[in-house]
């Protein structure tokens, strides 16, 4: 007979080992068996199979009363062969994450999300909080918290319920993440990312602008190419070219004060520790990129060279401008190069010129994202900073606080 065992009670040291000494002792079989504990209040449970020469009364009785003794409540409920037989074809069918991720998670957004679940055909197996706990008396600078939905099951209209998940994040101030689980997740092992209003919170060519006098005529034409308006190629041609004359002592006091994303040294540092390889793929410069490889350690960069002749700029770049289509190409370079699938890769960025790379990473995340961004991108970080990425990949605030990775501006 199989037998679903549910315990609910204050947790305690050995409790699970005192309970199983009892199954133990019957020669019961676990099937299947699942822990939480929220606030010192453990939920257990275990699905077992109790032989046909053990005599179930008994079994039931002396477990129910080690379970009293040791001040926990059990109950259990029969499983008929068939509903067991069932739950077993079901496993290896597709299965996805649902991350939620914001500086704070309430029951309305909850409600929103697991609602909109539901209507959609899914069933949530599993909820674990992967941030870390907070403390009411000490706040700190920058509060993050992260849930994650292992749901069962695939939408019959996967793009109408993005769409759904998207207009709740929009409207709730939360991240939804939602992705395939598969063995890709935690195998990853190469990230791209772009740089401008992604690893730092500027856009370095309308700071050379400033310099050069032409600060907001350059900062009108950064804007619109970032939101897709204008051509890529073109709205950096005009915009360097205006750049003309400036000199080049002004780069190194430039990088120096480019102010970082939040969370950006956790991200790095921790990916780093993880065996990850990280690069920059940007349509910025190639000064300011090493800069910051220099600084994070990055292992790869890839971005535009300013040409500077007689210590001025010349309003040209040296080679091929890195553009969007550019940027998915040199990512699949990279892949290839390090023996890596695409699906092994994860690119971040915030413009409309990281979509195709967004695209065809295995896991694609538009991070403070214009809004052309945001609604063609699969995930989206927009509510907490960059390293809201670690959350994406299954990492606990755990792991990171036991690898001495601290929190970062």
């Amino acid at each position: 007979m199989v037998y679903l065992i549910n315990i609910i009670g204050r947790d305690k040291q050995g409790l699970f080992a005192q309970l199983t000494k009892i199954m133990a002792s019957f020669e019961v079989i676990i099937l299947d068996a699942g822990q939480s504990v929220i606030h010192n209040q453990v939920n257990i449970g275990i699905l077992v199979e109790v032989p046909p020469s053990v005599n179930e009364s008994s079994f039931m009785k002396e477990f129910l009363y080690e379970a009293h003794q040791i001040e926990v409540q059990a109950k259990f409920t029969i499983i008929p062969e068939d509903e067991y037989e069932n739950w077993v074809s079901e496993q290896g069918k597709e299965r996805h994450i649902i991350t939620l991720l914001g500086r704070k998670i309430t029951a309305k957004q909850i409600h929103l999300v697991s609602t909109s679940i539901s209507k959609n055909q899914l069933n949530i197996e599993a909820i674990t909080r992967l941030s870390g706990r907070l403390s009411i008396r000490s706040p700190v600078k920058f509060p993050k918290a992260c849930i994650e939905l292992s749901v069962k099951g695939s939408p019959e209209n996967e793009g109408q319920f993005r769409k759904e998940l998207f207009k709740i994040s929009e409207e709730t101030g939360i991240d939804i993440a939602y992705h395939i689980e598969d063995i890709f997740r935690r195998g990853r092992k190469l990230v791209v990312f772009d740089m401008d209003s992604t690893l730092i919170q500027a856009e370095v060519i309308d700071h050379l602008a400033m310099e050069a006098g032409v600060g907001a005529e350059v900062q009108k034409i950064t804007e619109e190419a970032m939101n897709g308006l204008i051509d890529f190629n073109e709205s950096f041609k005009k915009r360097l070219g205006l750049l003309q004359g400036l000199d080049e002592s002004c780069l190194a006091r430039i990088a120096e004060s480019l102010p970082l994303t939040e969370g950006v040294e956790r991200l790095t540092k921790t990916l780093k520790m993880m065996g990850y390889k990280l690069a920059i793929i940007s349509g910025g410069f190639s000064y300011f990129g090493k800069y910051l490889q220099k600084k994070l350690g990055f292992d790869f960069v890839y971005a535009n060279e300013l040409e500077i002749v007689n210590g001025k700029v010349t309003g040209r770049v040296c080679g091929q401008i890195i553009n969007g289509e550019r940027k998915a190409q040199i990512l699949a370079e990279l892949a290839t190069q390090e023996g890596l699938s695409l699906q092994q890769t994860i690119a971040v960025g915030d413009g409309a010129n990281d979509l195709p790379m967004l695209r065809i990473a295995g896991l694609g995340v538009a991070f403070h994202a214009k809004s052309i961004v945001k609604e063609n991108a699969k995930n989206t970080i927009s509510n907490v900073g960059i390293d809201g990425l670690l959350y994406l990949i299954g990492i606990r605030d755990r792991e990171i606080f036991k690898a001495n990775v601290t929190q970062d501006g």
